[in-house]
């Protein structure tokens, strides 16, 4: 019987920055096994929903790379039945929905997944806080999920300030996920970041970092 010790988690230092000129969502690399061994030092774990849509995941790996499949799926699908581009806050309330029904399905193993949302429609830009339980909240500022979260609300509390442009917050995504990875052993290996803008979703910065010594 798999007790749950073994699977494979994201660990995992996600957040979103709601800037002037649109959203910056980044996230580490790393993924663990139990939350102990480095089982993948390249997880991506920034990814699109839609052209204008991206998605950060932590939580259970297997869990939350299904139901961003399954999102996509759904959302592609929705986009032909209905004739135009689904908005951000339908895609926040499909993945809530998936989410929540994950949640509670009778399983040996539980599906724990937090995802983060930052997409562009026809009204505006919005960024999502997709709970482990299925809630759901609209972020005007800034949020961050994983275990890596601590270290990023002090720097966050310290360094946000209203009005930043996507510049501003790219560096401020940077100096969060640094801090996450000194001191937090389930965040590292790399950073990629993605910024949601008038142009769509576009890859800003990514870098893995190597910490073999050799002689």
């Amino acid at each position: 019987m798999n007790d749950g010790q073994n699977l494979m988690k994201t660990g995992t230092t996600t957040l979103g920055i709601v800037c002037k000129d649109g959203i910056v969502l980044g996230a580490d690399r790393r993924t663990t096994l139990g939350g102990q061994l480095v089982a993948n030092k390249k997880t991506k774990k920034v990814l699109p929903l839609t052209s204008n849509i991206s998605v950060t995941m932590a939580g259970t790996a297997s869990d939350a790379q299904l139901m961003i499949k399954l999102a996509q799926a759904e959302l592609r699908l929705k986009r032909i039945r209905i004739g135009r581009e689904c908005t951000v806050k339908e895609a926040a309330n499909l993945m809530a929905r998936m989410v929540y029904n994950n949640l509670r399905k009778p399983s040996m193993v539980p599906g724990i997944s937090h995802f983060l949302m930052a997409g562009k429609d026809n009204h505006s830009y919005y960024l999502y806080d997709i709970f482990a339980d299925g809630t759901i909240t609209l972020v005007d500022d800034y949020v961050s999920s994983g275990s890596g979260s601590v270290m990023v609300y002090g720097v966050l509390e310290t360094l946000y300030k209203k009005d930043m442009t996507i510049e501003e917050g790219i560096k401020l995504v940077v100096k969060s996920i640094n801090a996450s990875m000194q001191r937090d052993t389930a965040s590292g290996n790399g950073i990629d970041i993605v910024a949601v803008t008038q142009e769509g979703v576009k890859t800003v910065f990514e870098k893995e970092i190597d910490s073999t010594i050799s002689v």
